[in-house]
């Protein structure tokens, strides 16, 4: 099994997001912990060699390629560690590919934003003794709530946000779904064929390995 090192944290979302396509493709990660409460990602020696913008997570290649951003990571480790997986459609396949950037911009435009504006809000917030804005809270669970109206049409005519196949585009809603699913769960639930698509991809055993990385 290769394995390849990824600064990070166990309980960083974008850590989980790289962790969760990892075990999808075997791919062994040697996680390098950054302690963020002693703000080692803002050390100059990190900004400079690993991440630009002081932040997690980055991954450290067996050739030393680095790559940050947890989808471009995601993108990049099924690129080269799992060739002919349908988590990542071969850009030759014009139309499959097509339909996942579109599924993937989905998830970065339409869920991601306000799914993490909540989280912040509803857990982040308090643990940081900051006042909560109760009005971005309301706001951002009932512009999930909408957009789920949007996943309902696309998910009533298949099974998964690209087509019938699972691909990275719904791996990448299951960080911030995950803690979706428990603070707000309706925004999950409500919808039949948006519930019966949470349901499938947040059993898969990538994904249960995950949380237990993590300590869920």
């Amino acid at each position: 099994m290769v394995t390849v090192k990824l600064y990070g944290v166990t309980y960083s979302t974008c850590t989980m997001r790289v962790w969760a396509t990892a075990q999808e493709i075997c791919v062994n990660l040697e996680l390098l912990p950054i302690d963020l409460a002693k703000g080692e990602h803002q050390n100059p020696e990190y900004v400079e060699s690993y991440h630009p913008f002081a932040v997690i997570p980055v991954l450290v290649d067996e050739d030393g390629t680095k790559i940050f951003e947890s989808r471009a990571i995601c993108r990049y480790l099924v690129a080269k560690y799992g060739k002919g997986s349908s988590l990542l459609p071969e850009p030759s396949n014009v139309k499959a590919y097509g339909l996942f950037e579109q599924a993937a911009s989905i998830e970065y435009s339409a869920f991601d934003p306000h799914a993490a504006a909540l989280v912040y809000e509803r857990i982040v917030a308090p643990m940081r003794k900051e006042e909560p804005n109760n009005e971005l809270t309301k706001k951002c669970i009932n512009t999930l709530t909408t957009k789920m109206d949007g996943y309902e049409r696309i998910l009533c005519k298949q099974k998964y946000l690209a087509g019938d196949t699972f691909t990275l585009a719904d791996l990448f809603h299951l960080p911030y779904g995950q803690i979706t699913s428990v603070i707000e769960p309706q925004i999950l639930n409500s919808k039949p064929h948006v519930k019966a698509w949470w349901d499938n991809i947040s059993s898969r055993d990538s994904w249960k390995a995950t949380l237990k990385f993590s300590g869920h």
